[in-house]
């Protein structure tokens, strides 16, 4: 097996990882499907408040691709359809019954099916939305067909869930979708591995797969990263990744004929009292997973009082999606984090603080670095001019040019948006630079924008 070393990067060691251990399997009482978890789809509403749907219905679609719709995670009744401004589509309420019932689509011999049959059930049940392309990080078009399929097998982020244990007990239900799924590429399906625990992950058992092992800091376990160094996209090409838990959900469909899409979630973060991992659908009320972790309000870890940020996803990357949002239908982790609404006075001038975390090593608490630190969301100053400095390069183990990019997104030139690699990044790529940026840059919502442009532009 190849191994891919990385030398750029850096690894978080942040307090609050998830035991490994199951606390509950949570039934919500209303779950939410939201649009805003989709990047780029215009929703085309399916169902009215008072509606009975079935796990695996679809209660809206694209409207720019009608093909493409998403399903209820649970059976139950339409509680309500939340609007904001405009009459947007903000979410799907759904209150839920005492007992799951699903929806049937047609089990499928993979061995024997071919593509249109297996992309007719992906599209039937909803699950095809699992299924994400490159360039630009949305849903992939049904049309295509990929150089390469890429699944990573890790998630080297903060705090992120333990692949290994979510996922130990699915590897059959993995291979009958990888099986699925390589009949839509004429190239291969790429399996990356960790290099520190792969040889124990669940997707190692997999077969008919190009495996790679990646070694190195985070963002190693970022698919973005990891399609850089296997198959780098130029223009006018595809790859599609698909993330493991996805996968898992998929088997279950060819196998079982249900959509089902339950997963272990990672209950995380500095403000959990009690982490480890809820069997729970996409969707679930965060004040449900709130009340998991046992979350304590107005602490702080400095001893001054302050809110608590809730974030679907991990810390670098995910959606702060307050108390009264929910899991998205991507992510297998919740973060607890305390909001940073302080200042220190002379902060700056103060090396020897060791409860606080430098990539520069600005604080001597570079000295251990083991230590698990209780990070908040403060970003210690205002936003400020680009630094011209490689700050950006040494966390960043791609071959593009992050600053170049960056400016030509804000300068809105297409051209030398393609030159400097728009085709391969999505914010995740960079949220690590946006951690380390001294100029305090909301790096992540500047890639964003110049995602929506390119869509615009080259539709």
């Amino acid at each position: 097996m190849e191994t891919i070393r990385l030398h750029k990067g850096l690894d978080l060691h942040l307090a609050g990882e998830a035991q490994k251990k199951v606390l509950q399997t949570l039934e919500p009482d209303t779950v939410s499907v939201r649009p805003s978890d989709y990047r780029s789809m215009v929703p085309k509403l399916l169902v009215a408040e008072g509606d009975a749907v079935l796990a695996g219905q679809l209660v809206f679609l694209d409207k720019k691709r009608p093909q493409i719709g998403f399903a209820s995670p649970i059976s139950g009744t339409v509680k309500a359809i939340v609007r904001g401004e405009k009459r947007k589509l903000l979410s799907v309420e759904i209150a839920a019954d005492k007992e799951t019932r699903y929806a049937q689509f047609e089990k499928l011999s993979i061995a024997k099916a071919s593509r249109q049959e297996i992309q007719k059930v992906l599209l039937e049940s909803g699950l095809w939305a699992g299924i994400i392309q490159r360039p630009y990080g949305i849903i992939a078009n049904p049309e295509d067909t990929p150089k390469a399929i890429v699944v990573s097998a890790f998630n080297s982020a903060p705090l992120a869930a333990d692949i290994n244990f979510t996922l130990k007990n699915d590897a059959d239900a993995m291979q009958i979708a990888v099986d699925a799924l390589a009949k839509f590429t004429t190239g291969k399906v790429y399996v990356n591995l960790s290099y520190n625990n792969g040889n124990g992950s669940p997707l190692n058992l997999l077969r008919n797969v190009e495996k790679t092992m990646f070694k190195g800091p985070h963002p190693a376990g970022n698919v973005g990263v990891q399609i850089n160094h296997l198959c780098p996209i130029g223009k006018g090409e595809t790859v599609w990744t698909v993330q493991p838990q996805i996968l898992a959900a998929m088997g279950r469909l060819f196998s079982k004929g249900i959509y089902d899409v339950t997963r272990l979630v990672a209950i995380t973060g500095p403000r959990a009292v009690e982490t480890g991992y809820v069997r729970c659908v996409p969707g679930v009320a965060m004040k449900d997973l709130k009340a998991v972790a046992g979350v304590v309000e107005n602490m702080d870890i400095y001893g001054q009082p302050t809110g608590v940020r809730y974030v679907s996803g991990n810390p670098l990357s995910g959606e702060n999606v307050g108390e009264g949002g929910s899991l998205g239908f991507y992510d297998d982790t919740v973060t607890f984090l305390s909001e940073g609404n302080y200042r220190e006075l002379f902060g700056w001038a103060k090396p020897f603080r060791m409860k606080k975390f430098s990539s520069s090593r600005a604080y001597f608490s570079w000295l251990c670095p083991k230590k698990q630190y209780k990070a908040d969301t403060n970003v210690n100053g205002g936003e400020r001019a680009f630094i011209v400095s490689d700050v950006y390069g040494k966390v960043l183990p791609m071959d593009i040019y992050p600053v170049y990019l960056l400016k030509a997104i804000l300068a809105e030139d297409i051209e030398k948006m393609e030159q400097f690699g728009i085709y391969e990044v999505i914010g995740e790529d960079f949220a690590l630079c946006e951690y380390v940026d001294p100029s305090k840059i909301e790096i992540q919502k500047i890639i964003d924008k110049g995602i929506d442009l390119m869509l615009k532009e080259m539709a």
